[in-house]
């Protein structure tokens, strides 16, 4: 009931502040270009944590995009659940957001019709690792929740499509379908394709399911775009498909979630 009464007391009133969650620095930047914000240097963040903020007005919004930044010790961008559940709280305390968008790349599944550039607004989240084998902790683990529905973007966005162009090859790519994503620490992990296909997902991420689950725990509506970077069930090394299509992917990634915002701009969440 209190999910209701957030969206009923807030769906007369126009969108005005949105927290765009993005994982990885390669992913961020076309969004921030696209967007044209600007990096928060007076960090609203705990002192010492790497998390980075970019923050900026676009159009009639407010919009601020956070992402985990680099492990301080290795290097590397800090994916995966952990540190996307922390950023994401954080950051909600912090800013109050109407809209909670997390964007981001994926692999997607062949089987379920994904293909490589494809960029896909999704419908429902799962974690795909969580395995507890008793009764209801078995559903707790998995998690599945369904994002917050937004039937007028996808019928406006989704009749679109364009030529993309990889390293490889040129083709047409849709810009916006529906998919169910599937979450997990691991990058690639062929152990856990029951539990995929268990998930009915065509896509495959490390963070979507926890940003849900924090999104759902602060009674924030919240919206995925994934982009597809690799098809996990097909003919190349997952690995060297996903680094072939990774820039190309990211600016298309960009592209379309400045549609998703120009969309949402002088919007009511009733109106998405």
């Amino acid at each position: 009931m209190e999910k209701i009464t957030m969206v009923s007391e807030t769906e007369k009133h126009p969108i005005s502040t949105i927290l765009i969650v993005v994982a990885m620095q390669t992913e961020v930047l076309p969004i921030v270009n696209q967007l044209q914000l600007k990096e928060d240097l007076n960090s609203m963040f705990p002192k010492g944590v790497p998390w980075v903020r970019y923050h900026g007005t676009y159009k009639e919004l407010d919009i601020s995009i956070v992402w985990p930044g680099k492990d301080t010790v290795l290097g590397v961008d800090s994916v995966g659940t952990i540190s996307a559940s922390l950023v994401t709280y954080v950051s909600i305390q912090a800013l109050q957001p109407d809209l909670v968008i997390n964007a981001g790349t994926a692999g997607g599944f062949k089987a379920k019709g994904a293909t490589v550039g494809d960029t896909f607004l999704v419908s429902h989240v799962a974690f795909r690792d969580r395995r507890i084998p008793i009764p209801v902790f078995d559903l707790y683990g998995i998690g599945l929740r369904q994002a917050f529905s937004t039937p007028n973007l996808l019928r406006t966005l989704n009749l679109k499509v364009k030529w993309m162009t990889l390293p490889t090859e040129t083709f047409i790519v849709d810009v916006l379908v529906v998919g169910k994503l599937s979450t997990s620490d691991s990058f690639e992990a062929p152990q856990e394709k029951a539990s995929i296909i268990k998930n009915e997902a065509t896509l495959e991420d490390m963070e979507g399911a926890a940003v849900a689950y924090v999104a759902d725990l602060l009674k924030v509506p919240a919206v995925f775009i994934k982009a597809v970077t690799n098809i996990v069930d097909g003919d190349k090394p997952t690995i060297v498909e996903y680094s072939q299509n990774l820039t190309a992917v990211t600016a298309t990634l960009g592209q379309a979630v400045a549609e998703v915002v120009d969309f949402i701009n002088g919007k009511c969440l009733s109106e998405l």
